[in-house]
């Protein structure tokens, strides 16, 4: 997911995707530990689309 993307979606769907997004990071992590990933780099990408939404999110708290 884009920044831009990211500052479009309201709070409530803010706190689902990120909820959505670690439960798969959670996921991928887990068997990639069991089995190496066809793809590494989703967990790269994955983790930093998590961080981004933390940061939106955290970012609209402060204001």
């Amino acid at each position: 997911m884009k920044q831009s993307e990211i500052k479009e979606l309201p709070i409530a769907d803010l706190k689902e995707k990120l909820g959505a997004l670690q439960k798969n990071y959670l996921d991928l992590k887990m068997a990639h530990a069991i089995t190496p990933l066809e793809n590494p780099l989703q967990l790269r990408n994955l983790r930093r689309t998590v961080a981004r939404l933390a940061t939106e999110l955290t970012k609209r708290d402060n204001e």
